[in-house]
């Protein structure tokens, strides 16, 4: 890749209120965007009954707005070679306000879901610009703590989308969760049209079609493959789950093929040259196991949980996570820079053993579980998760040569999405086919088994975490020979 795809030098010289102010825009804008990821989650009941749509269809609404980042994500390094920051932010905070808009009065199921699209798209765009933009402006031994601010944006957004859910649900309804939003998405878009300005330089990148195609049909198979697991088993997939799995695995492989081919032109649409630093691949296994529990326990199981086991309210279900929540975003900062001090190990392997016991405590509840209970595991597994993210993000992409961060964000945006995708939808699925025939949710024998399968994955999490080296913000970027 040319280096001219980097930010010019004299970027390291800018005033560090400017900095500030940059990030700053980015970081609310990211906010707004990612808020959307989980919103919907203490919907799915509701939805379920006003759309008249079974529970595994209506998970698409938060499935499919996963899986559409999963796919454009790969673009962005594209992207942010061939568009400067300040056209890159604009089209991503447009194509979302337009996404708000159209979910918002969506007449029915199909509509919603194509504005959720929409919102995706958008949203797709912003969390590699983000992640670029910061490892470009910020100095490394203060990048712990910046990225501890973005794992606030990442993490807690999703993680309190479910709270803001519940109480929008409760007081006005669905559409309000999309009508409330869209004025602070625009308020966004107009704030950064006026005062985004970042120096770039830019390049013709050629677009390769083919691989966009290629990466649609790869993530799409699988991830449709896996969520329709549980409508077959009712008779309702129209396709048969391993035969959309089957072509999403060889679609993924040739893509990644066609991928080695074009780097050495320096025409890739996703440069897999990251996957060449040992570092990074330990880095990007351990998030992607980190977001299937973040999304999928945090984010779907534990709301279904509790209102169709423990039968609260969706305002209530939305309350009980928020202190889980808080607590992730409290932690964000200070254990940014606890990493500059330390590096990822010290931080990493606790935070997995947290993840993998508090995992381990949801498949213990039941029916009589008391609600105190559930708020405690689930602060718990936030405090796990928040000793995760910030560590393995900076370590990884800080292990890479500058003219690679986009790319290394635009793979590790895209596997944490697919992996926050594929969460969703194997737990849904499992939750599902372990119910009692009939149920029109999962019920309390189906969610212990998805939370069993769970906490075998936040296991293989703290095996994962054992490798993570010690070396902190100073280490070379050292390729995997």
């Amino acid at each position: 890749m040319s280096s001219s795809t980097a930010i010019s030098e004299p970027r390291q010289e800018q005033a560090p209120a400017r900095t500030g102010l940059l990030i700053g825009v980015l970081v609310a804008s990211a906010f707004v965007m990612i808020l959307n990821e989980t919103i919907m989650s203490v919907a799915l009941r509701d939805l379920t009954v006003d759309l008249k749509v079974p529970t595994t269809t209506v998970q698409w609404l938060t499935s499919g707005f996963l899986l559409t980042m999963a796919v454009v994500i790969p673009t962005t390094g594209f992207l942010l070679e061939r568009f400067t920051p300040r056209q890159v932010f604009l089209v991503s905070l447009s194509l979302f306000s337009l996404g708000t808009l159209l979910s918002g009065v969506a007449p029915g199921f199909e509509v919603l879901l194509a504005g959720r699209i929409v919102q995706a798209m958008g949203t797709a765009v912003m969390i590699p610009l983000l992640m670029t933009t910061v490892m470009r402006l910020v100095p490394p031994e203060r990048r712990g703590a910046t990225m501890g601010t973005i794992s606030i944006v990442i993490a807690v957004a999703p993680a309190i989308g479910p709270t803001i859910g519940g109480a929008v649900l409760n007081w006005l309804g669905w559409r309000w969760m999309f009508l409330i939003v869209l004025p602070l998405a625009i308020a966004a878009l107009v704030t950064g049209a006026l005062l985004l300005k970042v120096e770039s330089e830019t390049r013709l990148v050629p677009l390769d079609v083919l691989s966009v195609f290629l990466s649609a049909i790869g993530f799409g198979g699988v991830l449709y493959g896996l969520s329709s697991s549980g409508e077959s088993a009712g008779g309702h997939a129209p396709v048969p789950p391993w035969l959309s799995v089957v072509i999403g695995v060889i679609s993924l492989l040739i893509f990644g093929w066609r991928q080695l081919r074009l780097q050495r032109e320096d025409r890739a649409l996703l440069d897999l040259r990251p996957f060449t630093h040992h570092r990074y691949v330990i880095g990007l296994v351990l998030s992607a196991l980190l977001f299937i529990c973040l999304i999928g326990v945090g984010a779907i199981m534990l709301p279904l949980y509790l209102q169709t086991v423990l039968k609260t309210s969706t305002f209530v279900s939305g309350l009980a996570v928020l202190p889980g929540g808080l607590v992730l975003g409290l932690l964000g900062r200070p254990v940014g820079k606890l990493f500059d001090k330390v590096g990822a190990r010290p931080l990493v392997i606790p935070g997995a053993a947290a993840m993998a016991v508090a995992i381990w405590l949801f498949s213990a509840l039941g029916p009589g579980s008391p609600l105190v209970a559930v708020i405690g595991i689930h602060v718990l597994l936030m405090i796990g998760l928040g000793l995760m993210m910030t560590p393995l993000m900076t370590e990884s992409l800080s292990s890479l040569p500058e003219q690679l961060y986009s790319h290394g964000s635009a793979i590790l945006a895209t596997l944490q999405q697919v992996a926050g995708a594929l969460g969703t939808a194997v737990f849904i699925t499992v939750s599902t086919l372990g119910s009692a025939p009939g149920s029109t949710s999962p019920d309390v024998d189906g969610l212990h088994l998805a939370f069993m399968v769970a906490g075998g994955i936040g296991v293989a999490a703290f095996v994962g975490a054992l490798f993570v080296r010690s070396s902190g913000k100073s280490a070379a970027a050292t390729p995997v020979h």
